[in-house]
């Protein structure tokens, strides 16, 4: 019980972050060092992934209208623009895709370390505040209007995301609005973006590890992706609302905050970030 209870708070934290441009693993990181779940290192890395599969079924629900092709009330343009929505989204993956496949281990092994992922939300954090003092009126309002080449460079900016503390959807969103979409393009599209991303790298965290787990393992993984999944409804729906009426230096703020205290906390007790966390 102690163990779902747990599961329940990671799902909380995995589904308010995993949406807001603040990094799910900076967040995680502080969580893991308080509230470590009692499984093998195998278990929780699986578990730190799979749990992402309840954030984006939150995506799937929220915009099913708009990403399913196949609806009996769409028209024929309709259906059209719903394709040409999923190949710029394709497109948009293909560079994290090639990225993570060539480097996952490099990645792992180097980048895996509280100086990393406390200097990245700091970074992050003080270029979303100079984007919004900088920031220019979007030449891209609609998602109609988010072309290819756009598509392919914002997924350039999810590239980004590899290195730990970056946040995903801190870097697609940053390079959207960088490249000229309003604040709801950019996260719409960050949205998106994170279906065949997460779903992907999910998928074969759990076909690799998954198969072997006990009942227990299971339960604290359903837990955690059920909780996530409600959270994420929430969050989702909060940043579309915040971004309508306010600016994006909030979630610049907050990440130099949280990177000043991750660099502080593991540079005070001498604690080792866990390779591959």
């Amino acid at each position: 019980m102690i163990e779902i209870l747990k599961s329940i708070i990671f799902g909380i934290v995995q589904g308010i972050t995993e949406w807001l441009p603040i990094s799910s693993t900076g967040h995680m990181i502080l969580l893991d060092e308080f509230l470590t779940l009692n499984f093998s290192k195998t278990f929780l890395d699986t578990f730190l992934v799979v749990i992402q599969l309840g954030s984006i079924l939150a995506v799937v629900v929220l915009y099913f209208q708009r990403l399913w092709p196949f609806g009996s009330q769409k028209s024929p343009r309709e259906k059209r623009e719903t394709w040409s929505l999923w190949f710029r989204i394709l497109v948009g993956v293909i560079p994290l895709g090639i990225t993570g496949i060539l480097f996952e281990e490099q990645i792992n092994t180097y980048l895996y370390n509280s100086r990393v992922v406390a200097l990245a939300l700091i970074i992050y954090g003080i270029l979303f505040l100079i984007l919004e003092r900088g920031r220019r009126r979007p030449t891209i309002t609609t998602m109609d209007e988010l072309g290819y080449r756009t598509a392919l460079l914002i997924g350039m900016f999810q590239v980004l995301a590899l290195v730990p503390g970056t946040s995903r959807s801190g870097a697609t969103i940053l390079g959207a609005v960088f490249l000229g979409c309003s604040r709801t393009v950019a996260s719409e599209f960050s949205f998106f973006l994170a279906l065949p991303a997460m779903a992907g790298a999910s998928l074969l965290k759990l076909l690799k590890t998954g198969l072997s787990f006990g009942f227990l393992e299971w339960m604290v993984l359903l837990t955690g992706s059920l909780v996530a999944f409600l959270v994420s409804l929430v969050a989702i729906k909060f940043l579309l609302s915040y971004i309508r009426r306010h600016d994006f230096k909030a979630f610049g703020y907050y990440r130099i905050v949280l990177g000043i205290i991750v660099l502080l906390y593991f540079q005070l007790t001498g604690n080792v970030l866990n390779q591959g966390f």
